[in-house]
């Protein structure tokens, strides 16, 4: 499975949210299979985006289309960081 970790900062986190919550159904038709949001302790406008994906080409064919950036300029989001990643080992303690 293929992970996205993306950092990024949001003007207002309940209208990011919002926008978030309408794209669900782009997302799972993209590739995104589960998702985490968090945010920073010190900074509720910070959010971190955790997803894992059929692949990282479906996740960067999705982030990088022209369709997704428009949806983050709407949503405010300001300088988005993507990390893909993968999963060497998990468990729960």
């Amino acid at each position: 499975m293929a992970h996205v970790l993306i950092i990024h900062d949001v003007a207002d986190y309940t209208a990011w949210k919002r926008v978030f919550d309408e794209a669900a159904r782009i997302r799972r038709e993209a590739g995104e299979r589960s998702f985490q949001v968090l945010k920073f302790e010190s900074d509720p406008n910070r959010i971190v985006h955790f997803s894992t994906w059929t692949s990282h080409d479906d996740a960067r064919r999705f982030f990088e289309s022209p369709e997704l950036v428009e949806i983050r300029r709407i949503a405010g989001v300001t300088a988005p960081d993507f990390l893909y990643l993968d999963e060497l080992e998990s468990g729960v303690l």
